[in-house]
């Protein structure tokens, strides 16, 4: 999936660099979604969709409270 996404960014590129605005811009776009494509694919879970557990950063309410450190 990555040669794609390469393949589309490499052709944005050449024909910028040419002077084909137009086509780039289209290319840039294709690239983009292929991008975000593959960002989902790669993200999702059959187990819990998108949730993604590893970057919660909810508190836990069942949790038992940390030790309160001592001032003294």
């Amino acid at each position: 999936m990555m040669v794609p996404i390469f393949a589309t960014l490499l052709l944005a590129l050449a024909t910028a660099w040419m002077g084909r605005q137009t086509i780039a811009i289209a290319c840039l776009i294709a690239c983009l979604l292929l991008s975000i494509g593959l960002f989902l694919f790669e993200v999702y879970s059959p187990d819990y969709g998108f949730r993604m557990p590893w970057i919660q950063t909810q508190l836990d309410v069942g949790a038992p409270p940390s030790p309160a450190r001592s001032r003294a």
